[in-house]
């Protein structure tokens, strides 16, 4: 088996593109035209190359924590608009980790609850990305935080592979707790009051919309009994924040799991046949209608991993999603005027 190939999301990228377009300088001259639309990663190779040019440029240490004070949450695409819908930072984070190899996918992440909050590691079974990588990541997520509940507040500590810098100040001054270098892991520790602080930067409107974009796409499905409508439209809420269970679904209608079950058979139904119909009309919709790419879509509809999605696209259709795509533009081409 081949050895995955490590990577970072192309709207992460473009971080480094704002960064240098407020400070006045031309960034596609300096690392090159920026990721087409239809581009889901770079290679970090690239983004590493990238990184390194800025650095040379500026000659100053801090980079990564100059560059994360503009992160917002489309620098993180799909995850970051749906860590908004979350109430809590504890829920965003723990978003964010489920999600986050559709974004930031070099070495894998571990979120470890502990008494005193929760630490998020990544190790170096892939390799070490560099102090560069490194610290844009860890400060982007710091920051993002920040930003979403409104508060600028200290971490517990940050541990990083990487051998000590010369000047530790700027990093000390940034996170504003315990910092160190030359750990055996690069670790990230949250203290538990900061993450029960709700999002103050949450984006109702945005919800709403996907929200609307998600019925809208149901609608067009054939009609169906009052009910098994109510319990779909419950589920395209429930996908989004990745809880699509029987159990939510049944607590969502003051209903036991076993009596949803009862009532789902008398509809000729199955909960997960319900589900897997739900997902699939939003999948082809989201297909059809929206520039989003396949992980994206994947995310969107609850799935870890784009693999999975495609696993169960091709159950429900026979296709895989990008040969049905393929098909479903080409027919939509046919029939314009």
């Amino acid at each position: 088996m081949a050895e995955p190939v490590s990577r970072v999301a192309a709207t992460y990228v473009r971080l480094l593109y704002d960064y240098l377009q407020a400070q006045d300088v031309d960034a596609e001259r300096l690392l090159g035209p920026l990721p087409p639309a239809d581009q889901h990663f770079v290679p970090l190779s690239a983004w590493q190359g990238m990184l390194t040019r800025v650095q040379d440029l500026e000659g100053r240490p801090g980079l990564g924590l100059r560059v994360a004070a503009g992160i917002s949450p489309r620098h993180f695409g799909v995850v970051g608009y749906a860590a908004l819908a979350c109430a809590t930072l504890g829920e965003a984070l723990l978003r964010l980790e489920r999600y986050h190899a559709s974004v930031y996918d070099v070495n894998p992440a571990v979120v470890r609850h502990l008494p005193e909050g929760i630490s998020i590691e990544w190790g170096v079974s892939r390799g070490k990305p560099g102090p560069l990588v490194d610290e844009t990541a860890i400060a982007s997520l710091v920051q993002l935080a920040r930003d979403m509940t409104g508060h600028v507040w200290p971490v517990m500590e940050v541990s990083f592979v990487n051998p000590r810098p010369d000047d530790v100040r700027p990093y000390e001054d940034f996170f504003g707790g315990l910092v160190r270098f030359g750990a055996q892991v690069t670790r990230l520790v949250l203290a538990a009051e900061h993450l029960v602080l709700p999002l103050r930067k949450s984006d109702p409107a945005l919800l709403a919309l996907m929200d609307q974009q998600a019925e809208a796409l149901l609608a067009r499905v054939a009609s169906v009994p009052a009910e098994v409508e109510a319990w779909r439209r419950t589920l395209v809420v429930l996908i989004r924040e990745g809880r699509p269970a029987l159990v939510d679904l049944a607590r969502a209608h003051h209903l036991s799991p076993r009596s949803l079950q009862r009532r789902l058979a008398e509809q000729g139904l199955g909960f997960q046949r319900l589900l897997d119909d739900t997902r699939q009309h939003l999948a082809e919709g989201y297909m059809r209608q929206h520039g989003l790419d396949l992980a994206e879509i994947a995310l969107l509809l609850g799935f870890s991993e784009q693999s999975a999605f495609t696993r169960a696209f091709r159950q429900w259709t026979g296709l895989a999603p990008a040969q049905w795509r393929k098909q479903a533009l080409a027919n939509k081409n046919q029939v314009s005027p």
